[in-house]
């Protein structure tokens, strides 16, 4: 069954059968209690029906009702993201600013009847994905007179393949898993797996610039797409399919990453490849977070370009892959459909030896095209387990604040861009969480020029008072990435949430170049207002 037919859970990510069991929440109560010393029951789970919504501010048209609905049910459904703050007010029956009108549209004619309603009379438009953001990305914007969710789940299909250059047209509502089982038959894949790959829409992937498990070379959306079909409200954006091209500014550059404010994706052609046969993995111990960093930046500038080149410090490294809590963990992993792995991981091994990484060589496992499981056991293993099963709703309203911040920066400023970040982080979430917080780091990404560090905290949190806790904390984090150099995000998005870092991030009159695209393909300002600009 494709997956865009299951019905969507309110309250956290995913499907309902993806929503964790009160069993699975009361043991999560059970582990907070051991770091907190309180025990915290889980909350109940309310009833959707029993949610309250204010009245429809907007009446659907007869001649749009075929796929556009004011009922209850969709509102709720499409009023929060992904967010821990989100889903703790979903828990919590919290749905103080829903849409007024949900579209589902089947085609692009009924696409283009949604928009042109909605902009003749001044709604608000949030396009929707998956729902997965992590940024508030498709929250309504508080000063709109009404406001229609334009959900893209019914663009589902995987429309032309193209196995002689590689290359899929596909929807924009396509979930992950949708499409990878759309290219096995034809021995291709995207290989694009972000941590929602299983909830989250190939049109969403484009809109926010997504970064996949890849921890170099084709790490961002950005390196798979060759062209993008959007429709504005002035018309539609669609640009020529090409491998590349050195015509001017690529149209394509202002799609990927418009995270909805210029247009609505319908569908892109995607750069695919061969299905892997050939694989490899290590994890690489080192007595010292900065000695695993120095063997990283030398593996990513050797050129071997591995997939994974993913650096725990020792926090991360004692919580996922069970190591003692001193030392870090660097797991590295080839994959190949037509090159044995075993010389790059060999070659890649004696570089992090060479920075004072340990490894014995039975511990390097290799797939000579078998199918042998390479990813399996050991330190690897645990960190792969604890790494894909993500539920982000078992801990909510526990009493346990966590979230992540992520960014990335240049070799020659990552130590002291490191220190400053823990220091400043480490400062506030003494100060609002207390002497039981944790900050953690590793790296998801690597570059040529710098690695992407992504930070991790927790601490106990106040009932009731969580997302007050979080805004302290999510300021001094933002403010320390900002002021060290950093990027306020790396591949979750600007949304609304990182909106006045970017500003300070990006350059003044690049920001004004952007607001005049809007003003020319969205004249009446009814595309996702407030993310990306004010």
């Amino acid at each position: 069954m494709a997956k865009w037919q299951e019905k969507r859970s309110f309250w956290t990510w995913g499907f309902e059968s993806d929503e964790p069991t009160e069993a699975q929440r009361r043991k999560a109560a059970e582990a907070i209690a051991k770091r907190t010393g309180t025990f915290v029951e889980p909350p109940v789970v309310p009833d959707i029906e029993d949610i309250e919504l204010r009245k429809s501010r907007i009446d659907v048209p007869s001649a749009l009702a075929g796929w556009v609905s004011d009922e209850h049910e969709e509102r709720a459904l499409h009023t929060h993201g992904g967010h821990v703050t989100e889903i703790l007010m979903a828990l919590r029956g919290r749905f103080d600013n829903p849409p007024d009108a949900v579209a589902h549209p089947r085609d692009e004619n009924e696409l283009e009847a949604t928009l042109e309603w909605a902009d003749t009379n001044r709604y608000a438009v949030i396009p929707y994905g998956g729902g997965t953001t992590v940024v508030h990305g498709v929250s309504v914007p508080e000063a709109a007179d009404g406001a229609v969710t334009i959900d893209m789940d019914r663009f589902n299909r995987v429309l032309e393949v193209d196995d002689i250059s590689r290359a899929a047209r596909i929807q924009a509502g396509v979930y992950g898993p949708d499409l990878e089982d759309a290219l096995r038959p034809a021995g291709l894949t995207l290989r694009h797996f972000p941590q929602s790959f299983p909830w989250s829409t190939v049109g969403g992937w484009v809109a926010t610039r997504s970064g996949g498990h890849y921890a170099t070379n084709h790490t961002h959306i950005d390196d798979f797409v060759e062209s993008t079909r959007m429709l504005t409200p002035r018309g539609w954006w669609e640009s020529r399919r090409l491998p590349g091209s050195g015509a001017g500014p690529s149209p394509d550059r202002l799609v990927i990453g418009s995270e909805g404010i210029l247009g609505i994706i319908s569908e892109c052609w995607l750069r695919l490849q061969k299905r892997p046969v050939f694989r490899a993995s290590a994890g690489v111990v080192f007595p010292r977070w900065l000695a695993g960093g120095q063997a990283v930046r030398c593996i990513v500038q050797s050129k071997l370009w591995p997939a994974n080149l993913r650096l725990l410090d020792p926090v991360e490294a004692a919580q996922s892959a069970g190591l003692d809590g001193q030392q870090a963990l660097l797991i590295i992993g080839f994959e190949s459909a037509d090159i044995p792995q075993a010389q790059p991981m060999r070659e890649a091994v004696e570089l992090a030896r060479e920075c004072g990484g340990l490894i014995e060589d039975e511990h390097i496992r290799i797939d000579d095209g078998s199918g042998e499981a390479t990813g399996r056991g050991g330190a690897v293993g645990a960190w792969r387990d604890a790494f894909i099963g993500v539920n982000a709703g078992a801990t909510a309203g526990l009493g346990m604040l966590a979230d992540t911040f992520e960014t990335s920066i240049t070799w020659d400023a990552f130590e002291d861009f490191d220190a400053l970040v823990r220091e400043r982080v480490g400062k506030a979430l003494g100060s609002v969480l207390g002497d039981g917080s944790s900050l953690s780091c590793r790296f998801t990404h690597v570059y040529a020029d710098g690695p992407a560090p992504y930070y991790s905290f927790s601490g106990p949190a106040v009932i009731g008072g969580e997302v007050a806790q979080w805004q302290e904390i999510k300021a001094a984090a933002t403010e320390a990435v900002v002021e060290g150099g950093g990027t306020v995000t790396h591949h979750h998005a600007v949304g609304r949430m990182h909106r006045e870092g970017w500003e300070r991030q990006r350059p003044e009159l690049f920001g004004k170049a952007l607001a005049a695209v809007k003003r020319e393909v969205d004249p009446n300002g009814i595309l996702n207002a407030g993310v990306l600009l004010e």
